[in-house]
């Protein structure tokens, strides 16, 4: 598993990003404080703060080079 910053400050990002990471059949979660979302959920994405970073999770052992360029728009420091 490998955690990320990502950011998603605007509704088309969040659009983009579910749009993005759908193309993986691999399991990734935000976690926002003591929450825990589906990050291919994009009803859960809006129940979240979406002011400040958040941490997301891939649950994956292979490929994760090529979703960080996928994601690339998404990450913060």
């Amino acid at each position: 598993m490998k955690t990320i910053k990502i950011c998603l400050n605007s509704i088309d990002k969040v659009k983009s990003f579910v749009n993005d990471i759908t193309k993986f059949d691999t399991d990734f979660d935000l976690v926002s404080g003591r929450y825990v979302i589906d990050a291919k959920s994009i009803m859960g994405i809006f129940s979240l703060d979406l002011s400040k970073p958040i941490d997301l999770n891939i649950h994956a052992e292979d490929g994760v080079e090529q979703i960080l360029e996928i994601l690339a728009p998404y990450i913060t420091e």
